[in-house]
């Protein structure tokens, strides 16, 4: 599929994978390119090649990319004990930041990459120059939904994604089903995402994301747009929720002429 065949794009290049400790943590991310820092944040369960093979050879050609993967994600170990959720990973995030002394960096987030992009601007104002945010939401459910969450199946995800977690992950092939129930439990928290309120408070210019077709609906995604000030809003048509590996096209320079303004 698409995501696997731009993932090659990303072999070509030179090794550039390191390692920082942050909270316990032996937190993985790539560095690309110079320039004005872009902080890349992928998707859950995900790596930073599925979610991002489009836009580093791209984005690295006048910028400096900055690709994090999260604790159980791609090349970073799960810790037992170490808290899965939005603002655990928000404040790992924010840590690795300052110990790289990078602030005032744009931030290209996909996904759950997205809500922890919001989240900085929300908490860490200071880290944060621009937020580019694809696929999030308010994490509102019923009963009913949650509950459809908690046993939400992990097929959902296409095989690939599960090969490309045995090639990478250093916890190996067998934990796929220990961080994909902590990733689920995450995600069947009712409210997971940024409140309205809390949303009005960011100040940091932000371009909202989604696909036409996308898990997050017009309506919800008009709700966001409209409770961040000056928030601008580009909705892909014909597009599901992976917008940056199904429309790279489209959305590389849109981001680029985002990120780029003075």
């Amino acid at each position: 599929m698409r995501l696997i065949a731009l993932a090659g794009f990303l072999l070509a290049l030179p090794a550039a994978g390191e390692y920082a400790e942050v909270h316990g943590l032996k937190m993985y991310y790539e560095v690309h390119g110079e320039g004005r820092p872009i902080v890349l944040l992928h998707g859950g369960m995900g790596d930073t090649h599925l979610s991002f093979a489009a836009q580093i050879p791209v984005f690295a050609q006048h910028h400096r990319v900055i690709a994090i993967e999260q604790i159980g994600h791609g090349h970073t170990a799960d810790v037992a004990g170490h808290d899965v959720s939005y603002e655990t990973m928000t404040e790992d995030t924010a840590a690795f930041l300052v110990q790289q002394g990078i602030r005032n960096a744009d931030f290209v987030g996909f996904s759950d990459g997205g809500q922890i992009a919001l989240r900085l601007a929300f908490t860490h104002p200071e880290l944060v120059r621009r937020v580019v945010a694809s696929g999030v939401g308010l994490g509102a459910m019923s009963p009913a939904e949650q509950k459809s969450m908690q046993s939400l199946s992990v097929s959902i995800f296409p095989k690939e994604v599960q090969e490309e977690y045995a090639r990478v992950s250093p916890d190996g092939a067998e934990h796929w089903p220990i961080i994909w129930t902590r990733v689920r439990a995450m995600w069947a928290k009712p409210g997971w995402g940024l409140a309205l309120p809390e949303l009005a408070t960011i100040k940091a210019p932000t371009l909202l994301v989604f696909g036409d077709h996308d898990f997050t609906g017009v309506e919800e995604a008009g709700r966001i747009f409209h409770a961040i000030p000056g928030a601008e809003l580009c909705i892909l048509p014909g597009t599901r929720h992976s917008t940056f590996s199904e429309r790279p096209e489209w959305l590389n320079p849109i981001v680029l002429d985002f990120l780029d303004r003075n």
